[in-house]
């Protein structure tokens, strides 16, 4: 109904233009909007407010005009203009009659739309260090991405769903170097681990791997290994240090081609389990982008030239800089170190340069709340190479906080002590960590609630909106073991009987489901759907409970069925771009 009521606004509009009474060149296009108060109307205009100015005359004067030059539409039953100038419309009982056809004509494209046809859009997005297993807080970067990036399929935008794999880089360095002091401690070996190693138990099982399939032919010694390397923290020294000195130790002892194959098995091994716990999860992607590949295709160097072509890279100390400062970084930023290594800046900037060279219109970055200094300096970065950073679009995920029996469950990530998103999904299902993961806006804090995400009780929301599609299944196998056909009649038949409270309020909601799937797409903004459903699944429980829906009256029955066919279309439409099931039982 709302663009119906836009239509008729601008035809209004068209008449004043033709009648002279508005500049064409000076008309602006209004907002209509659903009331807020049902005693303004259903819908509202303030299209008289806006070109107040294009017919220079006041906006309740122009409101006079404009409701004067509306079509008449027997949707519409009365138009009155209130405050400064706002036009509301009120409704006919069955203006929202027609949604019913409409809905199971189009079944599982009602609420898809070209809204963004022939763009193309790369949404990347966990992009987690292959370090170890996907902890709660990827999950819910997890969830957030493929989320956004279904809603905007859904408007027709064609979405590339992207995975940067951090394969190059120092923590590699220190994920294959605490393998291989795993296996030499699976070997016999009695030492010391790095404060700053990983030390997780998964890195255990990768060193039992190589330990079983290789026994002793990678083994050194403790005195080899440690000798004359700088103190850990334990012992008075700096952990960093200590980590990088390990580093170093192990590409000598083990040479170039040994140490890669314990480098390759620790990434490898958990890429592959990565892989695993995404599908699992119901994400899955077009592309896993290798950072090294950045390297080796040249296109570090080649952003590294534009940088100094542009004037943005100067020397210091050996090292390579990039004058983020120019663009209100609060400092310079190193590209190439003093001892010829790139960083992990220069990656990142090659990437994005790269996505840009790919053709794609808009970019969008999710990444944890804690990298909110990075964006600008990307974006930066992008200006001084040439490229247009208002292409870039970062959405930042806040972390999720675990909570069973009201008590906070604690995580560190670096000891290898917290839950993964596999043990999430096994405790809680699929269904309810995909629904609870995007109830709130990404840069909100979420307190995850295990013991309500198991629940099943109209307290969990996931629950409260699944069991409205089952009961609607329900309805229908009643109807079946009562030998009472379902087989609703053709187009608008018998939805004029739809007059009850309770059956104005659902035919509402369900018209609405074509504006919440945009919105919430074009605000990147998942939430606007949950809300939208948990509003959907109370009209309907309340509709279920006030009301019989296999009546003896056809006529009636007909209708009713039709409706809640609709509802259960539009409710197995909206889970699905949740990633979340539509059980037929529960």
């Amino acid at each position: 109904m709302k663009e119906r009521i836009r239509e008729l606004v601008d035809q209004a509009l068209d008449v004043l233009v033709e009648e002279g009474v508005l500049d064409a060149a000076a008309r602006v296009r209004p907002a209509v909007e659903r009331a807020r108060d049902e005693s303004h109307g259903d819908l509202a205009t303030n299209a008289a407010l806006v070109n107040a100015k294009a017919a220079r005359m006041k906006p309740r004067e122009l409101a006079q005009k404009l409701t004067g030059a509306l079509a008449d539409d027997p949707a519409v039953e009365r138009v009155e203009i209130a405050g400064p100038g706002f036009i509301n419309f009120f409704l006919s009982p069955g203006a929202y009659q027609a949604v019913v056809p409409l809905i199971l004509e189009q079944g599982h494209g009602y609420g898809r739309s070209d809204l963004g046809k022939d763009r193309r859009v790369q949404v990347e997005f966990v992009s987690a260090n292959p370090t170890g297993p996907l902890h709660v807080g990827h999950g819910r970067g997890a969830a957030y991405g493929a989320v956004v990036a279904d809603l905007l399929e859904a408007v027709g935008y064609e979405v590339h769903r992207e995975y940067y794999v951090n394969d190059a880089g120092r923590q590699m360095d220190i994920l294959g170097t605490s393998v291989w002091l795993r296996y030499l401690e699976l070997c016999g070996e009695d030492l010391a681990f790095p404060a700053n190693g990983y030390r997780g138990d998964y890195v255990w099982d990768i060193a039992a791997t190589l330990h079983r399939e290789h026994g002793d032919a990678y083994r050194h010694s403790v005195d080899e290994v440690f000798a004359e390397l700088p103190a850990d923290e334990p012992d008075g020294g700096d952990k960093e240090d200590h980590i990088d000195a390990l580093i170093a130790r192990a590409r000598q002892l083990l040479g170039d081609n040994r140490y890669r194959f314990v480098f390759e098995l620790g990434l490898n091994t958990i890429l592959d389990d990565i892989r695993d716990d995404l599908e699992l999860f119901g994400v899955t992607y077009q592309e896993w982008f290798s950072e090294r590949s950045l390297t080796e295709s040249g296109a570090v160097n080649k952003v590294i030239d534009r940088l100094r072509d542009s004037g943005y890279l100067y020397e210091k100390a050996g090292a390579w800089w990039f004058r983020s400062t120019d663009f209100g970084d609060e400092k310079d930023r190193v590209v190439v170190r003093d001892n010829g290594q790139t960083t992990y800046f220069a990656s990142d900037i090659a990437y994005h340069m790269d996505k840009l060279e790919r053709g794609f219109d808009r970019v969008i970055d999710i990444w944890g709340a804690d990298h909110h200094g990075y964006v600008p300096r990307v974006r930066a970065a992008l200006q001084a190479i040439g490229d247009d950073p208002s292409k870039l679009d970062v959405l930042l995920v806040q972390f999720a906080v675990l909570y069973r029996g009201g008590e906070k469950v604690q995580m560190s990530t670096r000891s290898g002590e917290f839950v993964t998103l596999r043990e999430l999904r096994k405790e809680v299902g699929r269904d309810a960590a995909r629904f609870f993961y995007v109830m709130r806006k990404c840069e909100q804090h979420l307190d995850f609630d295990l013991d309500l995400a198991k629940s099943q009780s109209a307290d969990n929301p996931v629950y409260y909106v699944q069991y409205a599609h089952a009961r609607i299944c329900s309805v229908l196998r009643q109807a079946g073991e009562r030998d009472i056909p379902v087989e609703p009649s053709a187009g608008d038949a018998n939805l004029e009987l739809l007059q009850a409270e309770h059956e104005q309020a659902l035919l509402k909601a369900l018209d609405r489901y074509p504006e919440v799937v945009e919105a919430a797409a074009l605000n990147e903004e998942p939430h606007q759907l949950v809300h939208y459903l948990r509003d959907l699944a109370n009209a309907f429980h309340t509709y279920y409970n006030a009301q019989q829906f296999l009546v003896d009256d056809v006529w009636l029955r007909d209708a009713r069925i039709k409706l809640i066919l609709a509802a259960r279309e539009v409710l197995r439409n909206g889970l699905n771009l949740l990633g979340v099931s539509a059980p037929e039982t529960m």
